[in-house]
């Protein structure tokens, strides 16, 4: 599986981005998909999930209520639509997936995000 983000970019404090993560290779066998980040200076942390099976999703705390994961199978390709941006949202973002029997994980390349006036 590989994995192609893209959609970052600069924008100002209550603006709105969207993130697309691109998956090829054995996607049907993806489990599950989601988004990182990581701030500088700060440790990679879980943003939101989303499960291929049923397509229930999760959310980290800080960013429930304004970000939303979303996924069009028929582009194989997993969304992040993120609203009410704050300063603190500034990291590189990066798309991951988790599949086949062994549950490997793969990532793909990061996308800045920047929240700034």
């Amino acid at each position: 599986v590989q994995l192609q983000a893209s959609g970052g970019g600069l924008v100002q404090p209550g603006g709105s981005l969207r993130l697309s993560c691109a998956a090829s290779g054995s996607i049907f066998s993806i489990k599950n998909m989601g988004w990182y980040r990581q701030a500088q200076g700060k440790e990679r942390e879980l943003v939101a999930f989303i499960i291929t099976d049923g397509g229930s999703t999760n959310y980290a705390d800080a960013v429930r209520g304004r970000f939303t994961i979303s996924r069009d199978n028929a582009k194989n390709t997993v969304y992040l639509q993120m609203s009410s941006l704050k300063p603190e949202d500034t990291a590189v973002y990066y798309c991951t997936a988790v599949f086949g029997i062994g549950s490997r994980r793969v990532w793909g390349q990061g996308t800045l995000v920047t929240v700034s006036s």
